[in-house]
Parts: C-alpha cells; sequence; structure tokens
C-alpha cells in the first residue's frame, strides 16, 4: 500500500476512535449530575438511543478501570476523555502528514508509530482488563480497540516502509518532532485540566442523605459479612439476586476504604413470597437466597458471593418453578438443608424486613449506611470512592463530636 493510502488509513482509524470515544465521554460526563442516565451501547454510538441497561458498557463505565483519581475527584477523570484527545491528535497528524507531504520522512514515520503505539497499548491492557476482570465486553470500547488497531497498522506499515528511504536534508529535524511532542501532550493535558476545573464539588453531599432512626434489635437480623477489618461498621441493605447489589460489592471490594469498615448485611429480598411492601416479585427466589444467607452462619459470606454469581440463573429458574430456587440452594449447601424453607427461617427474614419498615427504609436495594449515616444513592457506583471514605471520616467526626 501507498504511503498516501496509509495516512487515509490512519486518518479513517483515528476519526472513528476519535467518534467512539467522544460519546462514551459524553456518557460518562452525563452522569456527573448524580442522575441515572441512559447509555450508548452500540457499535453505531450517537446513531442509536441510549439505553438504561447498559449492559457491559455500563458495566465497565462503573467500574474502576474507566476512570483516574476517583479518591481526589467524584467519578474521576475518564480515560474515554484521554483517549478522545489522543485521538484528536492522530486526526491532526495524519492531516499534516497529508498537507505537508511528509509520507516518505523516516523520522516522521518513526514518530507516528510511537503515537499510535499509546493507544494500541491501552488497548491491550483494557482489553485484559474487560476480559479478566470483568468478564464483560462494551460495544463502545470494542470500537475504540478497533480503531487503535487499524492506526497502530498504518502506523507500523509507514514506519517500516521507511526503513529503506535514505535520510535527507528536507526530513523533520529532532528539534521539530519534540515540538509536535509537545503539541501532543497540549492535545491531551488542555481537556483534562478543563475538565478537572469544570468538575463539580460533591463533598457537601457526603452524610446528608439520611440516616438509621434507631438500631433496636440490629443484632439479630444484621449478617456479618467477611472478618472485622475497621471500626466503622458499614451497613449494606441487599438482596442477594439483585445486580445492582453485584455491582456494589464487586466495586466495594476494589477500593481501599474497604479495609476501613466492618461489613453487615440487612437482607431485603424484592420478592412478593416473603416482602409483602411490594406487590410482585422483582427477583424471584431472593427469599429463599435470603433464608439461605440468614441460615449459614459463619458461611454466610460465601453462600452470598455464591447467589451473586448464579444471579441469572436462579431467577430464571424460579420464574419458572417456584421451588427451583431451594433446590439449587440445598443442592449447592447440603448443609443449610435443614434450615431453609422452615418457619425459622422465614421469621428470620421477618424481622429483618420489620427491622427495614421501623427505619423507614426505602424499597430500593442497595442501601448503604456507615455507623448509622447513609451513602447517598447517587455515590454508589462512579462516586463511591469519592464518597465513602469521606462518609467513614464524616462518620468517626460525628461519633468523636457526640463522646
Amino acid at each position: 500500500m501507498r504511503p498516501r493510502h496509509l495516512a487515509y488509513v490512519l486518518l479513517a482509524g483515528a476519526l472513528i476512535g476519535l467518534w467512539f470515544s467522544s460519546v462514551s465521554t459524553y456518557d460518562f460526563v452525563a452522569h456527573l449530575d448524580r442522575q441515572v442516565h441512559g447509555i450508548h451501547c452500540s457499535f453505531l454510538p450517537g446513531i442509536a438511543a441510549p439505553v438504561a441497561d447498559g449492559g457491559g458498557c455500563q458495566v465497565t463505565m462503573m467500574s474502576p478501570y474507566s476512570s483516574l483519581f476517583r479518591q481526589s475527584l467524584w467519578g474521576g477523570i475518564p480515560l474515554s476523555l484521554m483517549a478522545m484527545a489522543t485521538f484528536a491528535f492522530l486526526v491532526f497528524w495524519a492531516v499534516g502528514l497529508l498537507v505537508f507531504k511528509r509520507l516518505e520522512d523516516p523520522k516522521a514515520a518513526l514518530f507516528t508509530l510511537a503515537a499510535t503505539l499509546l493507544p494500541f497499548g491501552m488497548t491491550l491492557i483494557m482489553g485484559y482488563l474487560s476480559l479478566t476482570k470483568l468478564n464483560t465486553v462494551c460495544k463502545q470500547c470494542m470500537g475504540i480497540y478497533t480503531a487503535s488497531t487499524i492506526a497502530f497498522g498504518a502506523g507500523f506499515a509507514l514506519y517500516w516502509r521507511s526503513r529503506t528511504t535514505a535520510p535527507s536534508d528536507n526530513d523533520l529535524s529532532w528539534n521539530a518532532l519534540a515540538g509536535v511532542f509537545a503539541v501532543g501532550v497540549l492535545f491531551v493535558a488542555v481537556p483534562v485540566i478543563a475538565y478537572v476545573g469544570a468538575s463539580p464539588n460533591f463533598t457537601r453531599y457526603v452524610g446528608t442523605c439520611g440516616e438509621l432512626d434507631t438500631a433496636d434489635g440490629a443484632d439479630e437480623v444484621l449478617v456479618t459479612l467477611g472478618a472485622p477489618t475497621g471500626s466503622s461498621t458499614m451497613i449494606e441493605v441487599l438482596d442477594p439476586l439483585c445486580p445492582s447489589c453485584r455491582g456494589f460489592e464487586e466495586r466495594f471490594e476494589k477500593i481501599d476504604a474497604a479495609d476501613q469498615v466492618t461489613r453487615k448485611a440487612l437482607l431485603f429480598p424484592l420478592d412478593s413470597t416473603c416482602n409483602w411492601m411490594i406487590t410482585e416479585s422483582i427477583h424471584p427466589g431472593a427469599c429463599t437466597l435470603s433464608e439461605a444467607v440468614l441460615c449459614a452462619g459463619n458461611q454466610a459470606d460465601e453462600v452470598l458471593q455464591w447467589a451473586f454469581s448464579q444471579q441469572e440463573e436462579i431467577v430464571s429458574a424460579a420464574q419458572a418453578d417456584p421451588k427451583a430456587a431451594a433446590r439449587m440452594v440445598k443442592e449447592r449447601f447440603p448443609a443449610l438443608s435443614s434450615c431453609v424453607g422452615t418457619p425459622k427461617a422465614r421469621a428470620k427474614v421477618n424481622l429483618a424486613l420489620r427491622f427495614a419498615v421501623k427505619n423507614r427504609l426505602r424499597i430500593l436495594t442497595p442501601q448503604v449506611y456507615v455507623d448509622g449515616l447513609r451513602l447517598c444513592d447517587e455515590d454508589t457506583d462512579l462516586g463511591l470512592e469519592y464518597a465513602l471514605p469521606r462518609l467513614i471520616e464524616r462518620a468517626r467526626s460525628s461519633q468523636g463530636g457526640a463522646t
């Protein structure tokens, strides 16, 4: 392929990457108002309408791998913003190669290879994380990965062709390339600095979203999850078959603040079989799984993690057969057979629900409390790394002031 054609391929890859990363950045920024928004999850982002359940795109965006400095900035700095800036620079560079006829310049070709290697390297890293850590595929991410690969392929081909080209006095100087590199740094630095400067400060919301009315009876209904690790107590109001609860757990386990709290769970199954507060089962089988967690004692965390990992299968089976969830639990945990489904187990679930009523909890999962102070719902996903450590500190300060 001729150098000019390779430059056009580079330009096309950069434009495709700019398109996908711009829509991803738009979706991320939309959530900075702390509300719920649809997400574009399509191979034609910006054309297809955003959807409430973004699938792999939503999982990826809410994961700790989608942005940097989340503890210092609500939501952090999205990687898609830096990808957008990088692709914008590649568009600028590809156009420059064509306009100034630097297609046969060995130094320009080497610079092109280096410039395209950055997004391609990030593609390899993020693709690995998606497959091994998130166990999902994001359509918009796939678009960015494809664009990065196209651009790198064109950059490598230009460099390979230039190896046989003799240097000339008309080639770009190293000083000129240093100047272009500085321009590339500005392409990324300016939007990042602008983003940080424009980002709202949500510290004022921490600890202002309510608190538990009473802790009376808590010892009878709360389930300890894992080993005690911190002086603060974090209560998670959860449904074992709630996808949002599973997502919260996955995010929570990866943040530093996880070591600062002792976790306890209040079971709140969104299943009308036992929960009289709802008229239909949102998560069929959740009552049975809640009984299993309450019956498990020291194995409660293991049962809960199993329930999270098998959510789709359990719900699907329970929709077809109301007794399926109990069979699946007893098959996986035979020791619980003598407890799950008994009046005693149902009474435990009922006590947990009455504790929720006593504290006037909303019919919603997950809900998170630290030493009685509620973590705002808007902070359980993108803002978790930012808000939770501040809520822990505020709870400790409140206790210190009370004493």
